[in-house]
């Protein structure tokens, strides 16, 4: 799978655009929206064929009640446990960061939810498959605009906003219960040679500074990225005592430089490899499991081992389980 790719895109402009909301045309038929790029698109008022690329509008969807008819993967022939598999009975059009176009406008969609950073150099493209929406996806603060604007834009507002609601709520008692002297420091890293970890204001990150964790990496600087490449010198210097890293796959080239064995979250077992769940965040689903599980992690005495697919089976309604 290829690594996390390096070039980001600023967030400026979401939260403006998503105060404003989106605008209804005249014959009610269609729905003017400012994207992330700062594009005025015209989608269906009432969307019935959804494709994403990346999971976090399947997220989104899945929670209101409405099952998407494409999807990109994260990793080839792995569907995400946090959607509960559902994945896979929707049109496989590839990895996130390479969609198949040909086999996206196979699948008909009237409305196409993107990842901005992958699919903004092929914007032309997608929107002659389809009304194409981008996202940046990456932050804490832009989960709760997206989740609010994805709802509105399918029919469901209300619900988007009890979403944002009930998640701020959980996020406020798991940290309230969590110690109040232990703050474990974590990072959160995709595997290589040289790991790229994540700095606080991404939305995973952001979810486990918020119970405690003190990130390693720290805040991004000023319109900077909001990821780093960090030398397993520089972690054992910084020595994390719990690592999240993102599973996509077995080649895992960390473990074999003889520093990765020396880090206390190495020695006490507190390296966690963990689901897609944890990259592709912002969705209303991702973000309550991964909130579960690293409270259990950070603090195993306290909070209780979770099942990511019990979990998810709370917050996707049984219809579309089925």
């Amino acid at each position: 799978m290829a690594r996390y790719k390096r070039t980001f895109f600023s967030a400026l402009g979401l939260s403006a655009l998503l105060m404003a909301g989106a605008t209804y045309a005249d014959d009610d038929k269609k729905v003017s929206i400012v994207d992330d790029r700062g594009v005025t698109v015209e989608v269906p008022a009432q969307p019935k064929r959804i494709a994403s690329i990346s999971y976090f509008a399947d997220d989104v969807a899945l929670a209101l009640g409405i099952k998407p008819v494409a999807s990109t993967y994260m990793t080839a022939g792995r569907e995400p446990a946090f959607l509960l598999g559902l994945t896979s009975e929707m049109k496989q059009i590839g990895q996130r960061a390479k969609p198949n176009l040909e086999l996206l406008s196979e699948a008909k969609p009237d409305l196409i939810i993107a990842i901005r950073r992958y699919t903004v150099g092929n914007a032309a493209q997608l929107q002659n498959i389809a009304p194409y929406v981008a996202y940046n996806m990456e932050l804490l603060e832009e989960s709760y605009s997206e989740t609010a604007a994805l709802s509105k834009l399918l029919g469901k507002p209300e619900r988007g906003e009890q979403l944002n609601a009930d998640f701020r709520k959980h996020l406020a008692e798991f940290a309230a219960k969590a110690p109040k002297d232990i703050h474990p420091r974590f990072m959160i890293m995709w595997g290589g040679a040289t790991p790229f970890a994540f700095h606080t204001e991404n939305t995973s990150a952001s979810i486990v500074a918020a119970i405690g964790g003190d990130n390693v990496p720290g805040p991004k600087t000023p319109g900077g990225e909001f990821g780093i490449d960090l030398s397993l010198e520089t972690m054992l210097e910084k020595d994390p005592e719990v690592i999240f890293v993102y599973d996509s796959g077995p080649d895992r080239p960390h473990e074999s430089n003889p520093i990765w064995s020396q880090l206390s979250a190495v020695k006490n077992n507190r390296v966690f490899y963990v689901g897609d769940q944890w990259v592709e965040t912002n969705g209303p689903i991702a973000r309550q499991i991964v909130l579960r599980e690293a409270a259990h992690y950070l603090y195993p005495d306290t909070f209780p081992a979770v099942d990511v697919k019990a979990e998810a089976a709370k917050l996707i309604p049984a219809e579309v389980q089925n």
